[in-house]
């Protein structure tokens, strides 16, 4: 027991310390992302689903079905279905860069997505099925389910990670080609929103990476609480 008491501890003490190293601040993602100025600017520019259909000619994508979900909170690609969902998203600029995000999404390595969308089920699941093994004693090697979930985490994070960095990336550089190419804001304007991108980037980059690793963590510290008390 006393094993599984000193990993829980060296766990929260890894999420606070990846929490300051990462920068991680929500409050002030939110703030970057709330500029009226900028707002202003981006309502010159097509509906969301225009704008992605552009978005998708230029990556020479255009077999994705695209749908608005003004009840959804996050925009997001679904590999199986590839189908781009786009949320309630059209009063902020921040929305010229999101589409981007999601629309190069749909042209990476096809294997990778549909690894990341079935594996991620399957993490879950077994990380529900490990909680009830340790939790009706069914399996008494448990320190074997910590390291065997800790290996799922690791390929998990690495997968996502990639795809979520890579798109995050390289969404910044499409949106500028985008704006560029339209000439529907002066340069002085197409700098404004390009700044407010590299502003959200520097925070929310950081703040994806940390996120996926805290999920990570989490998942595993639950795991431990369980070895604790069983």
């Amino acid at each position: 027991m006393v094993e599984y008491i000193i990993i829980g501890i060296l766990i929260i003490v890894a999420i606070i310390f990846l929490k300051y190293l990462f920068g991680y601040n929500k409050k002030q993602l939110k703030q970057l992302a709330d500029e009226k100025e900028l707002d202003e600017i981006a309502k010159k520019y097509p509906s969301n689903t225009e704008l992605c259909k552009t978005y998708l000619k230029m990556l020479k994508n255009e077999t994705v079905e695209i749908e608005e979900d003004e009840k959804s909170e996050s925009s997001l690609y679904i590999a199986a279905t590839n189908k781009i969902v786009i949320a309630n998203i059209s009063k902020t600029y921040t929305r010229i860069q999101t589409i981007a995000h999601e629309c190069l999404h749909s042209v990476q390595d096809r294997k990778l997505l549909l690894f990341n969308f079935i594996y991620a089920n399957i993490y879950f699941i077994c990380f529900a099925i490990m909680c009830i093994l340790i939790a009706f004693k069914i399996v008494p090697y448990k320190s074997l389910l910590l390291i065997i979930f800790l290996i799922l985490s690791s390929i998990f994070y690495a997968v996502r990670a990639y795809l979520e960095n890579d798109a995050m990336i390289k969404a910044r550089f499409l949106a500028k080609e985008y704006l560029d190419q339209a000439k529907i804001s002066s340069e002085e304007e197409i700098k404004k929103l390009v700044s407010g991108f590299d502003k959200i980037n520097a925070i929310g980059i950081k703040c994806t990476n940390y996120y996926l690793l805290f999920l990570t963590l989490m998942l595993t510290l639950i795991l431990v609480i369980f070895c604790v008390i069983r």
